[in-house]
């Protein structure tokens, strides 16, 4: 049975990968917001048609600016539709979460369905899980975080609010991920260490130790990013 519709917030690259990905699970797509000129939301329909009349039809509506999501999404009540953030950078993320905090809650998380989560994972509101990637066992994924293309969250890991695993990283099992923390592209995280608020793992570094919150770290083994 399809899903609820659904509101994306954010008209850009990353709106892209999640409105394909509701696509594929039947997410009935109503509209999203965003301020560019140009938003690649405006072209996806057209680069869609090759894949067949079925995606050709499918064409979100822009309903308004960022700054006109709150009061939309407000004015849409306990009824209002389900929204999901549709933008790749931590910071504006964050920011517009905070203006969206008296919208109704989030919708349910948008999963490819080419990834693969495990029945003993949660899910928060929000959360967007991408081809491939894998969510084990007993992994709790808090609201709004995004889990990449092909990256791995082993058993029993924590994933915070807003966080995002990139394409291709690996969290060993037990492993705690900060609210808004970055965990770079091809990153490794060894199991049950802590990676604080708002840190910053490079694309490709092996984190061997705690780190604390809003640290950068790089290389092999991961080290404190120095100025």
């Amino acid at each position: 049975m399809p899903s609820a519709g659904l509101i994306i917030v954010g008209g850009g690259g990353h709106a892209t990968v999640v409105a394909e990905a509701a696509a594929l699970s039947e997410r009935t797509l109503i509209g999203y917001f965003d301020d560019s000129e140009s938003p690649a939301l405006d072209i996806w329909p057209a680069a869609m048609r090759s894949a067949g009349p079925q995606w050709a039809a499918i064409r979100p509506i822009r309903l308004g600016r960022l700054e006109e999501a709150m009061g939309t999404l407000v004015a849409a009540g306990a009824e209002g539709r389900g929204w999901v953030l549709g933008i790749g950078d931590l910071a504006l993320r964050r920011a517009i979460l905070h203006r969206l905090a008296a919208a109704p809650a989030a919708g349910p998380p948008v999963v490819h369905p080419h990834a693969s989560v495990s029945p003993t994972a949660t899910l928060g509101r929000g959360v967007f899980v991408g081809p491939r990637a894998v969510v084990h066992a007993r992994a709790r994924v808090e609201a709004h975080a995004i889990i990449n293309t092909g990256a791995i969250v082993e058993h029993d890991c924590v994933v915070g609010e807003n966080a995002h695993i990139a394409p291709g990283a690996a969290m060993g099992g037990g492993v705690t991920i900060g609210p808004d923390a970055l965990v770079g592209i091809g990153a490794r995280i060894v199991p049950t260490l802590s990676i604080g608020r708002g840190v910053v793992v490079g694309a490709g570094a092996v984190v061997v130790r705690n780190v604390a919150p809003g640290e950068v770290v790089v290389g092999v083994p991961a080290r404190t990013q120095s100025n």
